[in-house]
């Protein structure tokens, strides 16, 4: 009988689990936006919607909650910059987005990330995907019809 096991174990202890979470919390904050298994992103996302709301309402109390659950690093980046982010929107701060499977061992890929980007991700994503997207110069040869081709034939006799 599984007793106080509350939410996902990923086959590890309670140690091991929390220190998962607090490293994909933190990534989550320094980084903006983390690629992780579907599972996981699931496990975290609603511990990343709660530490935006407490990082939201008081600073000073903030700091001791987040300390448990974020590294010092993380802590001051989620009160400066991402919760101010956040002052008009009650809920909702954070999205997955699915991009396939990987290919070791065929588990469910996600993108999770914040729902309000900082200008900073966007200029360096934007950045990426349009040197993703450029278009090589290609030269076309142009057909030679089966007629041209007998003519080309029959001159070169």
């Amino acid at each position: 009988m599984r007793k106080k096991v509350f939410g996902r174990q990923f086959k590890r202890d309670k140690n091991e689990r929390q220190a998962l979470f607090k490293g994909l919390l933190s990534s989550l904050v320094l980084e903006e936006r983390i690629q992780t298994t579907e599972q996981k992103a699931k496990a975290i996302k609603g511990e990343a919607e709660k530490l935006v709301a407490k990082a939201k309402k008081e600073v000073v109390l903030a700091k001791k909650l987040l300390g448990k659950k974020l590294n010092p690093k993380a802590i001051e980046k989620m009160i400066s910059d991402v919760a101010p982010r956040f002052d008009n929107r009650s809920g909702g701060y954070t999205r997955i987005i699915r991009i396939g499977r990987r290919f070791g061992d065929d588990a469910n890929m996600v993108i999770l990330e914040w729902v309000e980007k900082s200008s900073k991700l966007v200029k360096t994503i934007k950045k990426k995907e349009i040197k993703k997207f450029q278009l090589k110069k290609v030269t076309v040869k142009k057909k030679i019809k089966p007629e041209e081709k007998k003519t080309k034939k029959e001159s070169k006799k």
